[in-house]
C-alpha cells in the first residue's frame, strides 16, 4: 500500500498537471491585449489545422489544453456532434479568431472537441484575423502577410518566415497578371483573378512537387511556402546561372509561364516527381582481411543495389542508386554518399566513382 506521503505527492502532481493544462488553454482577450491586435480582417472560410487552435474567446475555462471538456460539464451535446461527424453529416463551419499563427474559438467549441477526439487533423472555419501592432520581427511579418492577403484575396493562407518574401510573391503575381492580359489586347485581369490563377496553376503545383521531393526535411523551421519562394525566385526572377542537377530543366522550366502551361495540362496526380534516380558504380580497393565484412556492411544499405568481388586492379565493384534533389548537383549527392557511407568503413583503402553518361538495359 502507498504511504501517506506518496499519496500526497500523487495528489500534488495531479493538481500541477491540471493547473498546467488549464494555463495552456489560452484566453483570446488576454492574447489580444498582449499582442495589441485590435485591427481585424475577415478572411472568409478556410481549412485550419486543429493543432493551431489554442484557446477560446469566451469559454477557455471550460476546456483543458487538449480541448477536452472539464469533468463537471455535460457531455450530451459533444456525443451528439461526434455521432454526426461519424455519419458524415454536414456541419456548419466553426468561427475562429486568428492572432499570428494561433486560432481562438468564437463559436464551435464542441465541434472542435469532437473533431480532436475523433482524430481529425483539420476543420473548416470562418476566420477573422486580428493584426498585431508591435514592432517585433514576428509582428512585422504578420502585417506583411495580412497585406498580401488583402491584395490577393486567396482562399488559403500562405505562411512565410522571412520579412520581404511576400513582396516577391506579389511581384510574381503582378507579372502573371500582365501575361494573362496579353500584350496589345484590351483584356483586363484583376490582381485578385491573377492571384487565383497563379495559386492554382503555379504555386500549388510547384509546392506539391517540392512536397513529393521531401525537401522540407532538410530545412527545419522553414515552410513549403519558403522553399517555393526560394526556388521560384532563383528559377524565374534572378536569372542566376543554373547550378541544379541534370534534367531539372525538363522538370521545372526556367520560364514561369512555361511551367504554368505544363501544369495546366496535368492533373494533380500527374505532377512530376522531383526525385530522380542517379546510378553510379564505385570501384573499391580494400584490405584483404576486411573484404567480407565490408561487403556485409555495404549490402545493408538501401542505396547499394549490387556488389561484385572482382579480379584485377580493384577488389569490389558496387552499383548504387541514389536519389537526386533540386538543390544539389548529381556530383554532390554521389560525393556525399561515397565519402560518408563508403570511405568511412574500416578497411576501405581507396575508391573511384564511374557515372554512366548513357545506359541501355535489356528487359528481363
Amino acid at each position: 500500500m502507498k504511504s501517506k506521503i506518496q499519496i500526497l505527492l500523487d495528489r500534488l502532481i495531479g493538481f500541477r498537471k491540471r493547473d498546467q493544462e488549464t494555463a495552456a488553454f489560452k484566453s483570446f482577450s488576454e492574447s489580444q491585449r498582449k499582442a495589441a491586435a485590435f485591427d481585424s480582417r475577415v478572411r472568409g472560410i478556410r481549412t485550419v489545422p486543429l493543432d493551431r487552435i489554442v484557446g477560446s474567446v469566451g469559454r477557455y475555462q471550460d476546456f483543458d489544453s487538449r480541448f477536452r471538456l472539464k469533468a463537471h460539464l455535460p457531455t450530451e451535446r459533444l456525443q451528439h456532434i461526434k455521432e454526426a461527424m461519424r455519419q458524415g453529416r454536414p456541419l456548419t463551419p466553426v468561427k475562429l479568431c486568428q492572432i499570428r499563427d494561433e486560432y481562438y474559438v468564437e463559436d464551435g467549441n464542441h465541434r472542435i472537441a469532437a473533431a480532436k477526439e475523433l482524430g481529425h487533423d483539420e476543420i473548416l472555419a470562418h476566420i477573422v484575423e486580428f493584426i498585431p501592432s508591435g514592432n517585433s520581427l514576428e509582428d512585422i511579418l504578420c502585417r506583411q502577410r495580412a497585406e498580401f492577403c488583402d491584395q490577393t484575396q486567396l482562399p488559403s493562407e500562405i505562411n512565410l518566415t522571412e520579412i520581404g518574401q511576400y513582396d516577391q510573391l506579389t511581384e510574381q503575381i503582378k507579372k502573371h497578371q500582365v501575361h494573362l492580359e496579353g500584350v496589345g489586347t484590351e483584356r483586363v485581369v484583376s490582381l485578385k483573378d491573377a492571384a487565383r490563377d497563379w495559386y492554382r496553376h503555379i504555386y500549388r503545383p510547384l509546392c506539391e512537387i517540392i512536397n513529393r521531393g521531401r525537401l522540407i526535411e532538410s530545412f527545419p523551421g522553414r515552410t513549403i511556402s519558403d522553399l517555393y519562394t526560394y526556388i521560384s525566385v532563383h528559377l524565374w526572377e534572378t536569372g542566376e546561372k543554373r547550378r541544379y542537377n541534370i534534367g531539372i530543366d525538363k522538370l521545372i522550366p526556367q520560364d514561369m509561364e512555361e511551367f504554368r502551361k505544363r501544369m495546366e495540362e496535368l492533373g494533380e496526380h500527374d505532377y512530376p516527381d522531383m526525385h530522380r534516380t542517379i546510378t553510379a558504380f564505385v570501384l573499391i580497393n580494400v584490405q584483404a582481411k576486411r573484404e567480407s565484412r565490408i561487403i556485409e556492411k555495404l549490402f545493408e544499405s538501401d542505396e547499394v543495389r549490387e556488389i561484385h568481388s572482382v579480379h584485377g586492379d580493384v577488389d569490389l565493384l558496387v552499383k548504387i542508386n541514389l536519389t537526386r534533389d533540386l538543390l544539389s548537383s548529381d556530383a554532390e549527392v554521389i560525393s556525399h554518399f561515397v565519402q560518408n557511407r563508403i570511405r568511412q568503413l574500416p578497411g576501405v583503402k581507396s575508391t573511384k566513382t564511374l557515372i554512366p553518361g548513357f545506359s541501355k538495359i535489356k528487359d528481363r
